[in-house]
C-alpha cells in the first residue's frame, strides 16, 4: 500500500495484531505511535503517497559464550524486543539512499561502490555496498531504494545496533528484489561478508546470526563457512524472567587494545602448539605445555585458553539444560561464564584504568540484590567498559532497575524481553 494508506492503516489499529506478536501487548501504544512517526518521517524525507514496506531487525543478547566465537567456538545468544525498524520504498535506479534517525543520510550508488573501499571503511556507506555486493556475488538479486530508519538498540550498549543494522538492508533487499526467498542465516551470512570484506573489520558471525534468526540460538563455529545454528524453544521470558542489561557508563576510548589482545592472546597459545584457533588445539596439550607457554606468551594467555575451552563445554551444558527446560541450570551456568569471565578471560575492567571499575561494581550490586532470589548475572559482550547482564524474575525487575539506576544514572538498566523474531518484514 501507499505511504498515506499505510500511515492510515496503522492509526486505525489495523496493525495492532502484528505488533502484539512482535512486542507483546503492553508494548502496543508505544509500537503503533512509532511506527506511525516512521512512515510520517518516509514521507517527509522521500515524498509521500510512494508504496512502503516495513521491516524489523531485532537487536541481539550474548547468553553464554564469552570470547569464544573469534576461535571457532561455542555461543549462545538470543534475540531481544529491541530493534531497528525500517520505512522503504523501491527505486528504479542503482542508488540507495538509507537515512536513519538522528545520522546523516547515506547514498550509495551500487554501480559504482562494488569493491572494497578502504578510504570508505567504517561508514555505513560501506556497509550499503558490501551487502550489495554480498547478494550479487551469491547469485541473488539487488535494486535500488529509499528507507528511513529509527533504531532503539542503543549504541554502545553491546546489543549490536550495527549487525542489525547490516543484517536491516539485506532483509531489505531480500523483500524487495528476492520475494522474501534469501534465508535470514544467508543474510547474516553476508552482513558478516560486507562487514569484513567493505567495513574492514574482522569480525565473527554471532551478532548477525542473532539479531537475523530470532529466538534464543546455539552456534557452533567450528567450521566458521558452515556454521552449526540450533534455535532453542525455551521461552525464558514465559518463564517469568527479564532479561536486564545494566550501562554502566564506561569509557570506551583507548580500549581497542584491550578487546584486541583477547583473541591475539589465544590465537598466540593455538601457534605455538601447531595451530590457526584454540578449537584446532586439544586443552591437554596447552596444561603440559604450561612451562614452555609461560616464557613465550605470559601467565594471562594461558588462563584467557583455558577459559575458551571450559566456556566451550558450559555452552554445550546449557544448551542442553534449555532444552531440557533446566532454567535452574542454565542459570549455574551464566553464573560460572561470569566467575572465568572475571577470572581468567580478565574482561572485566581495563587495567589502563584501575579506577574506573563500573562492571566490577554492578556485578556486585547484582550479586547483592539476587543472592537470596533465583536469577544470574555475568559480564555481557567484549567486557572492559559498558554494560553487564542478568537475568532477573518480573517480580523482582523493578526494584533491580532501580538499584542499578541509582548507582549508574537514571535509564541504565534496560529490562527486556526475548522475542522470537529475528529479520522480518511486517507488512
Amino acid at each position: 500500500m501507499n505511504s498515506r494508506e499505510m500511515l492510515e492503516y496503522i492509526n486505525q489499529g489495523e496493525l495492532d495484531c502484528a505488533l502484539e506478536r512482535i512486542y507483546g501487548e503492553d508494548a502496543l501504544s508505544y509500537q503503533r505511535s512509532r511506527y506511525a512517526a516512521a512512515v510520517d518521517e518516509f514521507d517527509r524525507i522521500y515524498g509521500d503517497g510512494r508504496e512502503v514496506a516495513i521491516y524489523s531487525v531485532s537487536g541481539r543478547s550474548e547468553l553464554s559464550g564469552n570470547h569464544t566465537d573469534h576461535n571457532r567456538g561455542c555461543v549462545i545468544a538470543a534475540s531481544i524486543d529491541l530493534d531497528i525498524i525500517a520505512v522503504a520504498a523501491a527505486r528504479e535506479d542503482s542508488v540507495i539512499r538509507v537515512k536513519s534517525e538522528g545520522f546523516p543520510e547515506d547514498c550509495v550508488n551500487f554501480a559504482e561502490y562494488s569493491a572494497p573501499d578502504a578510504s570508505k571503511y567504517g561508514t555505513s556507506a560501506s556497509i550499503i555496498a558490501g551487502m550489495c555486493a554480498g547478494f550479487l556475488k551469491d547469485g541473488y538479486a539487488i535494486g535500488g531504494f529509499d528507507a528511513y530508519t529509527t533504531s532503539n538498540v542503543l549504541k554502545g550498549s553491546g546489543l549490536s545496533s550495527s549487525a542489525a543494522f547490516e543484517d536491516m538492508i539485506g532483509n531489505i533487499l531480500n523483500h524487495t528484489y528476492n520475494h522474501g526467498a534469501v534465508d535470514n542465516i544467508e543474510i547474516a551470512k553476508l552482513a558478516q561478508y560486507a562487514e569484513n570484506e567493505f567495513f574492514g573489520k574482522p569480525c565473527g558471525l554471532m551478532d548477525q546470526v542473532a539479531c537475523a534468526a530470532g529466538g534464543i540460538v546455539a552456534i557452533d563455529f567450528e567450521n566458521p563457512t558452515a556454521p552449526v545454528i540450533d534455535k532453542l524453544d525455551f521461552d525464558i521470558s514465559g518463564a517469568g524472567y527479564n532479561l536486564c542489561i545494566v550501562n554502566t557508563g564506561g569509557n570506551h576510548a583507548d580500549l581497542t587494545d584491550d578487546y584486541a589482545s583477547v583473541p591475539a592472546e589465544m590465537k598466540e597459545v593455538a601457534h605455538l602448539l601447531g595451530a590457526e584457533v584454540l578449537r584446532e588445539v586439544d586443552e591437554g596439550n596447552i596444561i603440559a605445555s604450561i612451562p614452555a607457554l609461560r616464557e613465550k606468551v605470559g601467565d594471562r594467555a594461558i588462563l584467557r585458553s583455558l577459559h575458551f575451552f571450559e566456556e566451550n563445554r558450559r555452552v554445550a551444558t546449557q544448551k542442553q539444560a534449555l532444552i531440557d527446560g533446566r532454567l535452574d541450570d542454565f542459570f549455574a551456568g551464566v553464573l560460572a561464564s561470569g566467575r572465568s569471565s572475571f577470572c581468567y578471560l580478565q574482561n572485566v575492567y581495563t587495567n589502563k584504568n584501575l579506577e574506573e571499575q563500573g562492571l566490577s561494581l554492578a556485578l556486585c550490586l547484582a550479586e547483592i540484590y539476587l543472592s537470596d532470589k533465583r536469577g544470574a548475572w555475568r559480564v555481557h559482550g567484549g567486557g572492559f567498559a559498558g554494560t553487564i547482564q542478568a537475568f532477573v524474575h518480573a517480580d523482582d525487575a523493578e526494584g533491580f532497575r532501580a538499584l542499578m539506576d541509582s548507582a549508574f544514572g537514571e535509564g541504565r538498566c534496560i529490562v527486556l524481553k526475548i522475542r522470537p523474531y529475528g529479520a522480518i518484514k511486517v507488512i
